[in-house]
């Protein structure tokens, strides 16, 4: 619980101290950078110190939607590490920080031991979607940068963003590398998981493949017909909203509403 409180405030200071940075337009980042490595360090012991406390990899609702932030701040960190896109904190951290808030109080649940291949699925999968999920962010700054421009509207906020293209193209690099892992997700879910049709399974596999599919044909029209703009923003939260569906809308209502695990 320590660590999760730590975590917490450590997120919610970064996000305060980048978004003071941004209004001053100073580009000071290593103070907030370094509150937000120590947040996703905080954060991933409170996950590891509550394994050992089980002795098993706790990976249901409110676990998983913890690691998804976990996973989103630390990438958010990396980002900001390189000097782009440091904006998309302000969104992440608090993030992360609510996520990591509802797993400390109500996340913890007696885990099943998993055998390897079944663990190597479960991690590629909260890969992709915390990847997917940073890219979904970026299309809908994207979206916003874009409108701006449109309407000649210069907001304070717009200044904190990359020039367009250099946004549009982290947005298809995020994309493209979780394309991958979501790949490598439902393949190691062919490979390993027992039975993939099963009847808590069908709908999540189902709806995971319409998402892989959207993504995949977004890049193929990215680099064979130069697709940008709405149109990538459009297909990429199309596909981002049938993976949350497939994955966390399952989980939801068999964990929260009929009790089962999933």
């Amino acid at each position: 619980m320590a660590f999760s409180l730590l975590a917490i405030l450590a997120y919610l200071a970064a996000a305060a101290l980048l978004v003071a940075d941004l209004r001053r337009g100073r580009g000071e980042r290593w103070p907030w950078l370094s509150l937000a490595a120590c947040a996703v360090l905080l954060h991933a012991c409170a996950h590891v110190m509550a394994w050992r406390a089980s002795g098993a990899t706790d990976l249901h609702f409110f676990a998983a939607l913890s690691l998804v932030g976990l996973g989103m701040a630390a990438l958010t960190a990396l980002f900001g590490a390189g000097g782009r896109m440091a904006a998309l904190g302000v969104l992440v951290y608090p993030l992360a920080a609510l996520v990591l808030a509802l797993y400390a109080g109500y996340g913890h649940r007696v885990a099943e031991p998993l055998d390897w291949r079944l663990q190597l699925h479960a991690w590629s999968a909260l890969l992709a979607y915390a990847t997917l999920a940073v890219g979904a962010l970026l299309a809908v700054m994207l979206w916003l940068q874009e409108r701006a421009l449109r309407q000649h509207r210069f907001h304070a906020w717009s200044q904190a963003l990359p020039p367009l293209t250099e946004l549009e193209t982290l947005l298809f690099r995020t994309l493209t590398v979780g394309f991958l892992l979501l790949s490598a997700t439902l393949l190691t879910g062919v490979l390993f998981v027992a039975d993939l049709f099963a009847q808590h399974l069908v709908h999540k596999t189902v709806l995971s493949v319409l998402s892989w599919l959207l993504f995949g044909a977004l890049l193929l029209g990215r680099w064979r017909w130069g697709w940008r703009g709405r149109v990538a923003v459009r297909w990429t939260l199309a596909a981002m909203a049938l993976l949350v569906l497939a994955f966390f809308g399952s989980k939801a209502v068999l964990e929260l509403v009929l009790h089962r695990t999933s």
